[in-house]
C-alpha cells in the first residue's frame, strides 16, 4: 500500500512539474516576442522620426552609453533620444541602410537582454518589465567606423 501511495505521489509531482515547466516556457515564449517588438519598435522609430513611438519603447531611466573608437564615452537620455527622433536623427538613412537584426539574449522574470544589430552600429540592451509592458532601460553602443 506504501508504494502505491509513494508511486502516485511521484506521479503527481512529475505532472505538475511537467505542468508548470510548460507554463514557464510559454510565458518565456511569449516574454521574448514581446521583447524583439519593443527593440524593433524602438529601431523603426528612430528611422522614421517617430518621437511618441520611440519614448513609447523607453523606461523612464533609460540611459545609453555611445563608444566610438577613441572618442570618449558618450551618454545619452531618454528626452535627448526623443528630441534626436524628433529632429529626424534616423531619418536621413538611406533606405537600404534601415536594416537591422534584434537577437533576445536572455529573458528573466521582469528583466531581458537583448542585441540589435544594423549596418552602422551595434547595441547590448537591458529592458525592464513593467506594469506588464517591455522597456529599454539601458543601452551599450558601439558605433562602426
Amino acid at each position: 500500500m506504501n508504494r502505491l501511495a509513494l508511486g502516485f505521489g511521484l506521479s503527481l509531482l512529475l505532472f505538475f512539474n511537467r505542468s508548470i515547466t510548460a507554463q514557464d516556457n510559454k510565458s518565456s515564449s511569449d516574454d521574448a516576442s514581446a521583447v524583439r517588438a519593443t527593440v524593433t519598435n524602438y529601431i523603426e522609430a528612430y528611422y522614421t522620426g517617430n518621437a511618441a513611438r520611440m519614448e513609447q519603447t523607453l523606461h523612464p531611466h533609460y540611459l545609453k552609453h555611445k563608444i566610438h573608437g577613441d572618442i570618449p564615452v558618450r551618454e545619452q537620455t531618454g528626452p535627448q533620444l526623443v528630441e534626436d527622433v524628433r529632429s529626424g536623427g534616423g531619418t536621413h538613412m538611406a533606405q537600404a541602410q534601415r536594416t537591422e537584426k534584434v537577437t533576445v539574449l536572455d529573458v528573466a522574470r521582469n528583466i531581458a537582454s537583448a542585441k540589435l544589430v544594423t549596418p552602422g552600429w551595434v547595441d547590448y540592451m537591458t529592458l525592464s518589465k513593467i506594469n506588464g509592458e517591455w522597456k529599454i532601460l539601458s543601452v551599450v553602443q558601439r558605433i562602426d567606423d
